[in-house]
């Protein structure tokens, strides 16, 4: 049987209909936050009496030699916060009553009176959970962005029951990180870590309110790091085996030194539980977001402007490249940072500034924290020779940072039936050249390449004819990499010679 899975974030959701209906809403879709090095200078975070403050070293744990769980949680447990948004939505999407599920209306008097009982109007309240952490002794505290999407009234929760309204200084949905302010003094506060240094294997333990129970911890390893998932291409998520649930989302990740190096955000799933995979925004990512949220309440991200995706053994090959690594540019969007810089599809992308990229998510995310304006040195293979690239990164402002494109599997054999584009074809598609697949068999249509797509270029050649692409493909003996284009988007596909 085949699984489905999902991501889902991991914030507790409710709703509630006055008059008429109450009940639990799925997840909401998590994302994450990141923690500010404030608490550097700060007074350590209260502990119960005959806790020892030695009690968790910093620094590394040594081979073979287990945290001390108990301490790390004695020690953080008072920085950590419950955090409840109030807000509205819709009544449209709230799931009416349908009166006939309780039989007969002439015999059945609940039928009757929720037959002739007004439906909701306008908007209904809800009410969500989630989790948080104190960066700071005056009262800034860290969560995911998405828990205070919409809210009009954010409560945060103490371990003393204290409790809070929360002002949101700030939100950034890229990052899903947001950052409240309380009004209190003197507050216990976390330890920030450096997630840069975490590696696979390394001892982690999570402290929130999942499913609303406060003060949970869970502990695991690290499983992972610079994941890139679905949909948050400008973050290299921390994966963990430990326990996150809906509730979890905006907790702090700790380390073996008690120090928080990310933030808990989703869950990979498909019961809407945990199933021994979680993910969390490595901290050091988060700091910078903090930081600009609050020194000026938004959040501004890098923009290159091009669709990329990974390079496989096949595209490797078909490009001319030593190894499958980089980010392979299949669309440059006009007036970009990437057309202005010379970027074109089929260039190659293994460095930036410096760094090597070893697939697409990595482009993604250091593009995306590259302050625009900046200037950022791409090492490029372009026709299979190397060149090197200097643009100035725009704003993500108006448009996505960098969209990955998946590349489809490889092929069995090619087998295409083609024309030339109309001139109304190709003012619709905005190409000036192209072929339209009219019908894709045998190694195309295994490839995934459809009726309808438009065949733009072969390993970055452009093809004007039907001729043309045949002498391209006899150049050829194991594969071709086609560049489709497939509605707005585009994608280099390769494709097996038979």
């Amino acid at each position: 049987m085949k699984s489905h899975v999902n991501l889902i974030a991991v914030a507790a959701s409710a709703v509630f209909a006055v008059g008429a209906f109450t009940g639990w809403m799925a997840p909401a879709i998590l994302r994450t936050a990141r923690a500010d090095s404030l608490a550097a200078d700060s007074a350590p975070a209260a502990r119960p009496a005959g806790a020892s403050s030695s009690a968790v070293p910093a620094g590394p744990i040594p081979l073979g030699t287990a945290p001390n769980y108990r301490a790390i949680v004695a020690q953080n447990r008072g920085a950590v916060v419950g955090i409840t948004v109030a807000g509205e939505m819709k009544a449209a999407s709230v799931q009416p009553f349908d009166p006939n599920s309780f039989g007969d209306d002439d015999n059945n008097p609940l039928s009757q009176f929720f037959r002739h009982q007004p439906g909701p109007r306008g908007h209904v309240p809800t009410h969500a959970q989630g989790s948080g952490f104190i960066l700071s002794s005056d009262g800034i505290v860290l969560t995911n962005a998405h828990v205070v999407d919409g809210a009009k009234e954010v409560t945060v929760k103490l371990i003393d029951h204290r409790e809070f309204t929360a002002k949101v200084l700030g939100a950034d949905k890229a990052s899903d990180i947001a950052v409240l302010k309380i009004e209190a003094q003197g507050l216990p506060h976390v330890r920030i870590g450096n997630s840069d240094q975490l590696g696979v294997g390394d001892y982690v333990l999570a402290i929130g309110a999942p499913f609303g129970l406060e003060e949970t911890a869970t502990a695991g390893i690290v499983s992972a790091t610079g994941r890139s998932l679905p949909g948050d291409g400008a973050v290299p998520f921390i994966q963990t085996d430990a326990a996150v649930n809906p509730g979890n989302s905006g907790g702090p990740l700790f380390d073996a030194s008690g120090a928080v190096v990310g933030i808990n955000s989703q869950i990979y799933t498909n019961s809407g539980g945990y199933q021994g995979v979680s993910f969390a925004i490595p901290i050091n990512l988060a700091q910078g977001v903090e930081q600009q949220i609050v020194k000026t309440g938004k959040v501004e991200h890098g923009r290159l402007g091009v669709e990329i995706q990974s390079v496989n053994q096949s595209l490797a090959q078909s490009f001319k490249l030593s190894a499958p690594a980089g980010a392979l540019v299949a669309k440059v969007e006009p007036g970009s940072a990437a057309a202005q810089a010379g970027i074109k599809a089929g260039d190659v992308i293994l460095k930036y500034d410096g760094g090597a990229i070893a697939d697409a998510g990595q482009l993604s995310v250091r593009v995306s924290g590259t302050a625009p304006g900046g200037k950022a040195t791409l090492d490029v293979i372009r026709d299979g020779k190397p060149l090197t690239i200097i643009a100035v990164i725009g704003s993500a402002t108006s448009g996505s940072v960098a969209k990955n494109a998946e590349a489809a599997p490889d092929a069995a054999h090619l087998g295409m039936r083609l024309r030339p584009l109309t001139p109304e074809e190709r003012e619709q598609a905005g190409v000036s050249a192209g072929l339209v697949v009219e019908e894709a068999s045998g190694r195309a249509a295994e490839a995934g390449i459809q009726p309808g797509d438009v065949v733009l270029s072969i390993d970055g050649a452009p093809v004007q004819s039907v001729e043309q692409l045949r002498a391209l493909v006899r150049e050829h003996d194991k594969q071709v990499a086609l560049l489709i284009q497939r509605g707005d988007s585009r994608i280099f596909i390769p494709v097996g010679l038979g």
